[in-house]
């Protein structure tokens, strides 16, 4: 293949390398770029850019820039960037251990918001102008349209909006990507918007490129780069038992009539949790089911195979390199079944509650009266963010959110009486499991959701202290309807801070 076979003719007078490409990135600028999940970001500008910042602040000169992308990225991006202290502000999520310490040490500063809400905020101007664009496509066609690469998120809102924009070409990336995504250009602010076409799941509503004005591009960079491919670890026997939890509560839904046989269209989050319940529900003897989520992970792709999955709509993939590998080798048959979208339409909240989704996620807590908090630990350090959670927990037709019972080798609970912060109120929280049992908190009364979560959630080491608790505060508490001790409510976290265990006595 010659190196620039996905660059038309017309295109190579802006051909350059990725550091001269990233001297239009000046300091102070707002940067978009591409990626979700550590998939379709670009590989080369960010590490170059990295490299400027830091021999200009070798040379006491002062550089940052405002990062926005779609979700989570890669070292090569978040990781560079940070580690030079470049980035001012980031959002709207991340999962990078140097930005994540960065941002807990007060040193960056970092929104965490709905994922749904990242274009539509950006088109009002709520983050000020986009500079410059960065991003990576599997290709350009000869008329000047881009063919996106494994991942969409707010690529079509960043080329729209950007003064300016670098393309990174990346040959890694399978040429028969082209024509699985679906980029729909329907959407608009109030006052002028108009309801979203899509009926369906696996609707195509929308283009399979992404446009961009010629003028506006200034460089492209071609690449050959991986994707921040991550394997994932095998289920274990917690996971296995969550997934068990949730797989027999969809079966009762349906004998209950409550779902079709083929459920509703799925979201689900990023893990082994969420391998394994899609591994369950293949175990359970589900068919024909779709899937209207984020991302597609290895286990959404062989549901495809077996026709656990009819199809799959998301804004990206999150493949571990063994599962890529497969994608690769079988990708006409994928592209048959699977639909890339912009994030503001796999996230919709007008698409999540028509289609009726049924929202999996993960949590770093809940509180007995089921508010959860998928962010931050103890209360103040973020862990990685909110992402699409609150979409489809809001939206969706019932939500339910997945933990172990406990976290740092039993050290800490993931029930305790008080959230320590707050993401998913209870008014958004229909089931929670743990490896313990589910609790379906749907109908219930806060204290009728108390008693629920304690009997089968909690784990035994907390499941009398929790008891305990609930009991004073219900004949102690100000008002009786959520009873809490104020004085006691964020004491467990407290004790944690203190002695490292959530446990009366146990550090002792």
């Amino acid at each position: 293949m010659p190196s620039d076979s996905r660059i038309p003719s017309r295109w190579r007078e802006r051909v350059m390398t990725a550091a001269q490409a990233a001297t239009l990135i000046s300091p102070g600028t707002t940067v978009a770029m591409s990626g979700f999940t550590g998939s379709g970001y670009p590989k080369q500008v960010p590490l170059a850019l990295a490299e400027r910042i830091e021999t200009a602040h070798a040379l006491g000169q002062r550089f940052q820039i405002r990062v926005l992308t779609g979700a989570s990225t890669a070292p090569e991006l978040d990781g560079a960037l940070a580690k030079v202290d470049g980035i001012e502000l980031r959002l709207p999520y991340q999962s990078d251990p140097e930005t994540r310490r960065r941002i807990n040490e007060g040193t960056l500063e970092y929104l965490d918001m709905h994922l749904s809400h990242v274009a539509p905020h950006t088109w009002s101007g709520f983050y000020g102008d986009i500079d410059v664009a960065v991003i990576e496509v599997a290709g350009i066609r000869e008329d000047g349209a881009l063919i996106p690469s494994t991942s969409i998120g707010n690529n079509k809102t960043w080329l729209e909006l950007a003064d300016r924009v670098i393309v990174e070409v990346n040959r890694w990336q399978p040429a028969g990507l082209e024509g699985m995504h679906d980029i729909y250009y329907g959407t608009a602010l109030p006052p002028q918007r108009v309801p979203i076409p899509l009926v369906r799941a696996d609707d195509r509503i929308g283009e399979p490129y992404l446009r961009c004005d010629p003028d506006k591009i200034a460089a492209v960079v071609l690449t050959d780069g991986p994707d921040r491919n991550t394997s994932f670890s095998p289920i274990d026997d917690t996971s296995r038992a969550i997934a068990g939890h949730v797989v027999e509560f969809l079966k009762n839904e349906v004998a209950r009539g409550r779902l079709p046989k083929n459920l509703l269209p799925l979201q689900s989050g990023v893990g082994n949790i969420a391998n394994a319940v899609l591994a369950g529900l293949e175990e359970g003897g589900f068919r024909g089911l779709n899937a209207f989520t984020e991302v597609i992970q290895d286990g959404m792709l062989r549901l495809l195979r077996e026709g656990v999955l009819a199809s799959a709509s998301a804004t990206a993939f999150s493949l571990s390199p063994e599962a890529n590998e497969a994608f690769k080798r079988d990708i006409d048959f994928y592209r048959e079944r699977i639909l890339l979208r912009p994030q503001e339409i796999s996230n919709h909240p007008e698409l999540v509650r028509r289609l009726g989704c049924i929202g999996m996620n993960g949590m770093v807590e809940a509180d007995i009266y089921g508010n959860v908090n998928s962010t931050h630990i103890m209360g103040s350090r973020v862990q990685n963010g909110i992402g699409g959670s609150g979409d489809f927990a809001r939206n969706g037709y019932f939500s339910v959110f997945l933990s172990p019972s406990t976290a740092k080798n039993g050290t800490i609970s993931a029930l305790v009486p008080m959230v320590s912060h707050v993401d998913h109120t209870e008014h958004d929280v229909s089931v929670i499991a743990t490896e313990f049992g589910l609790a379906d908190l749907r109908g219930l009364s806060p204290k009728q959701r108390a008693r629920s979560l304690i009997a089968t959630c909690a784990h035994p080491d907390y499941r009398d202290l929790l008891q305990d608790y609930f009991e004073r505060a219900s004949r102690e508490s100000y008002g009786k309807h959520t009873p809490h001790l104020l004085g006691e409510a964020l004491g467990w976290h407290q004790r944690w801070l203190d002695s490292g265990d959530m446990r009366p006595g146990a550090a002792a």
